[in-house]
């Protein structure tokens, strides 16, 4: 049953978590202020070169449609069933993700997805959108947000006795403080949030930032003629070469967003790769079917900066009844499992079942959302670094591909006895901490399977119902 809201909740930062937060506390009799540094279109010019496409499954679906934003988040989407991968002999394979016609996750531009949900958070009964605050200090104790405008001339004030104007500075602009009273407040400020910051330091917390030797850089594949595809249109595109590699994912103008992930220093590397002739030489030595396909590699290289690759793990996500943290904010990750905003979208479904469950009751509600999802964001953090590996590594390998054959057909015979972990993570909804304990179990079983075997033929299938039932003397 959901009770009578009183609070007024306070959110910082209006990107992907943010605004589809608001949105769904908004549809629960919640009065929301909902706050963003950047000006409402500035976004698109902002994030250009430093935006990974985004790949939306199970989790993120779930939460679109909890708030009813499904539809209107459809017509974005590009179905990839698999994955299509580039070898370094020149052939080209395609990896189905699952069995199932249900098993498909879909590229979506993270410019095209933010837009909609913050025009729908701007349209959303009860929920006030405000742009060009930035979040400079939070008081916990005194309930104070401290905002920061850059403008042109000084504004007067609203009267709204929860903003107060408290100083000015001027000289080719005006640079506007006001301290903001909250109620309730929730940070969706991303991985560099100033509200985990200040949460941390208000609680004696701890929080901690590990950087991969690895960076990232985004380029492009433009449509062909009359917007046609030049790759595959329904898969993800992975030239793993080792230590490194190149992904792309398709738009729905025919173009494909590339990223390249290197390390930052030896050979190759960005420090490596610092002239034309040097990147030119690289992409057609490593990547040649897809340096074909790349007109403007050159300026798109040295025009796009280089991203930095991350973990945030911190405790605690909350303040008693008066704050949380949420998405990248509690837990940002690297990118190679496709789950960051689909596990910030998980967070805010499972923030909207406590309070279904609990009411206006914050200090319930925060204690236990932090206790429920802590360790399914360590969970899906470790799974996603160890992806990439993955992904650069295992997936051409012979062995990895025999392992893919045998799950399938493990999941095939025994059903929900063996479900891929892949799987579990993309395409069910079980807890991500439970994902990786069974597929840590799963890894021994396909381990003992493939030890002596070059072919699923060769398969012992009553031995393999015994390893995936328990009752074999191997474990």
């Amino acid at each position: 049953m959901i009770m009578n809201k009183k609070r007024t909740i306070t959110i910082v930062g209006a990107g992907l978590t943010g605004s589809l937060l608001g949105v769904l506390l908004g549809q629960r009799g919640y009065v929301v202020e909902l706050f963003e540094r950047r000006q409402r279109q500035s976004e698109s010019n902002e994030d250009s070169g430093r935006s990974i496409n985004l790949a939306l499954s199970r989790r993120g679906i779930d939460a679109l449609k909890l708030a009813g934003l499904m539809d209107d988040v459809r017509p974005l989407l590009i179905p990839m069933p698999g994955r299509m991968l580039h070898l370094e002999n020149g052939r080209s394979e395609f990896s189905p993700y699952g069995q199932q016609e249900s098993e498909v996750i879909y590229s979506v531009s993270r410019q095209e997805l933010n837009q909609l949900l913050v025009d729908k958070a701007v349209a959303a009964p009860k929920v006030e959108v405000t742009f060009g605050l930035q979040c400079r200090s939070i008081d916990f104790e005194n309930k104070t947000i401290q905002f920061e405008r850059e403008q042109s001339l000084r504004q007067p004030s609203s009267g709204d006795d929860r903003s107060a104007e408290v100083s000015q500075s001027s000289d080719t602009g005006v640079s506007v403080l006001t301290n903001h009273l909250f109620d309730m407040l929730i940070g969706t400020d991303g991985a560099g949030s100033q509200v985990r910051r200040n949460l941390i330091q208000f609680t004696g917390g701890q929080s901690n930032s590990d950087f991969l030797d690895h960076d990232y850089k985004e380029l492009e594949i433009p449509a062909g003629e009359n917007g046609a595809f030049r790759l595959e249109k329904n898969a993800l595109h992975i030239w793993p070469r080792g230590n490194f590699m190149l992904i792309a994912l398709p738009n729905l103008d025919g173009s494909f967003t590339v990223t390249l992930f290197l390390p930052k220093q030896g050979s190759p590397s960005f420090q490596s790769l610092n002239s034309k002739a040097a990147v030119r030489t690289f992409f057609d030595g490593v990547f040649p079917t897809a340096a074909a396909v790349m007109p403007d590699l050159i300026k798109d290289f040295f025009d796009h900066p280089a991203g930095r690759l991350g973990t945030v793990r911190c405790r605690p996500w909350h303040a008693g009844d008066c704050g949380l943290i949420l998405g990248d904010a509690a837990h940002a990750i690297v990118p190679f499992h496709g789950q960051g905003m689909n596990a910030a979208f998980e967070d805010c479904s499972e923030l909207m079942r406590l309070l279904d469950a609990h009411g206006d009751d914050w200090a319930t509600v925060n204690r236990k959302f932090s206790e429920i999802r802590k360790p399914n964001a360590d969970a899906i953090a470790e799974m996603a670094l160890e992806n990439y590996k993955t992904m650069r590594l295992s997936v051409a390998d012979p062995k990895y591909a025999l392992k893919k054959a045998i799950g399938f057909e493990l999941e095939r015979r025994f059903g929900r006895r063996f479900i891929p972990r892949y799987s579990m993570v993309m395409f069910h909804a079980m807890p991500y901490a439970e994902a990786l304990a069974q597929g840590l179990r799963q890894q021994e079983i396909l381990d003992r399977l493939t030890q002596s075997v070059d072919s699923i033929d060769a398969v012992d299938w009553t031995w393999a119902e015994a390893l995936v039932d328990g009752t074999s003397s191997a474990f």
